[in-house]
């Protein structure tokens, strides 16, 4: 016969390990670094979706369904999967929108290093000049040179100063680059 072992007494503290075994460690939520112009870009497509898209796919919708037989109504099945494709996206904006820290990149005091909301012009071993901004993931436009923190240039340029050369990882090999000008 086994011996029994006692239920466990109730505690006001988790134990030294961590929380008790029936609950689950709270993770805590990743920051959302975006420059104030993203954030308004954010909540305008936010409030659009949910204001205006939103209330005329659903009425669109409804005059889909009351046109009869649902199974075989083509316009009624693409009203559904947009307000599906509607609804997704405004679940993902608030998420992001609820861990963005809204960081100001003019008010750096510190304009001789290289910050989150940066614009870094730099020079690759080969003399040819590019300039990037370090903002946050919401933001990434390639195009406008306009690139994540967390990437792989962003993160090796983030501290530097004027006139430091980095070696930066890039998708065929390494880059030398030195930064030339940084404005905020």
């Amino acid at each position: 016969m086994r011996a029994r072992r006692p239920p466990p007494r109730p505690s006001s503290t988790a134990p030294a390990g961590g929380p008790p075994a029936d609950e689950k460690p709270v993770v805590a939520a990743e920051k959302n670094y975006i420059t104030p112009a993203g954030h308004r870009r954010l909540t305008e497509e936010f409030d659009f979706l949910r204001n205006k898209k939103r209330p005329e796919v659903v009425n669109a919708l409804a005059d889909a369904a009351a046109e009869g037989d649902r199974s075989e109504n083509a316009e009624y099945i693409y009203r559904k999967r947009q307000l599906r494709e509607i609804d997704r996206r405004l679940r993902f904006l608030a998420k992001r929108l609820d861990i963005a820290v809204v960081v100001d990149p003019t008010e750096q005091t510190r304009r001789d290093r290289v910050f989150f909301g940066a614009t870094v012009s730099v020079e690759d071993e080969d003399g040819e000049r590019t300039t990037y901004r370090i903002v946050g993931v919401d933001e990434i436009n390639g195009a406008e040179g306009a690139i994540s923190w967390q990437s792989p240039i962003g993160k090796t340029l983030l501290g530097k100063r004027l006139g430091d050369t980095v070696m930066v990882r890039w998708h065929a090999g390494t880059r030398e680059l030195t930064i030339d000008q940084i404005s905020y």
